[in-house]
């Protein structure tokens, strides 16, 4: 499918799917993907790993903005997609862990680390033709995108798929944790003081709690045919 050189900014709550849906989407329609969630949980593992942020959530703020100045994170293409580094470590499957994804809320509420990670989106989306996923993406990183969607789903839907995630990498799960992980990050998200989980005027929703993959793609090709000039490769 081509389409114009545009910017799609894909927003929504945790583990409605965003990732997967945008990887889909950059891949038919010949897009670089960008994930901004995974750029917040690299800053959140090196918090985690450098004392910035303690077990019970305390964040040393002062040391994680001096973090923060030389800080390289970024994307590597490997052919299966792309992978999160800091600097030449990847740490793909690290910031997938429930340890991080328990303290990414508090860290990316921080203001410094949103300035932070959306300087980075920015920057790759000078020359258009992206996919980015995030919570702030079509708000606040680019509002002026030229398609716009937010995602949602139930949240027993979410934290099933969470738990079916974590299985398939090998960790142990206890669903009544992973929820209460997903009720916190929805309240938190949708409460911090900066850049809270809001839908754009602009964007079209997305409940997929009841749709599989294909069918957001049968969805989003109806969508796109609907608002843009579309040829088929």
């Amino acid at each position: 499918m081509l389409i114009p050189d545009i910017i799609i900014a894909i927003d929504g709550y945790s583990s409605t799917g965003k990732s997967t849906f945008a990887k889909r989407i950059a891949a038919e329609v010949s897009f670089l993907y960008l994930d901004s969630g995974a750029l917040y949980r690299a800053v959140t593992l090196y918090s985690i790993e450098k004392g910035v942020i303690s077990p019970s959530g305390e964040i040393d703020r002062q040391s994680l903005c001096r973090a923060l100045q030389g800080l390289d994170i970024h994307f590597e293409d490997k052919g299966d997609g792309s992978m999160t580094y800091i600097g030449d470590r990847c740490i793909e499957g690290e910031i997938r862990t429930l340890a991080v994804s328990d303290k990414v809320s508090p860290i990316s509420a921080v203001p410094e680390v949103r300035d932070f990670v959306d300087d980075r989106l920015r920057e790759f989306g000078r020359r258009k033709r992206v996919v980015m996923d995030g919570r702030d993406i079509g708000t606040t990183v680019f509002p002026d995108a030229e398609l716009k969607i937010f995602m949602t789903a139930d949240q027993m839907v979410r934290a099933r798929r969470r738990a079916d995630e974590m299985k398939r990498r090998g960790e142990t799960v206890d669903f009544d944790e992973v929820l209460k992980n997903i009720r916190e990050r929805d309240f938190i998200d949708s409460h911090r003081e900066t850049s809270p989980l809001s839908m754009a005027e602009d964007a079209i929703v997305l409940d997929n709690s009841d749709m599989t993959i294909d069918e957001q793609m049968d969805w989003f090709r109806r969508l796109v045919a609907e608002r843009f000039p579309v040829r088929e490769c």
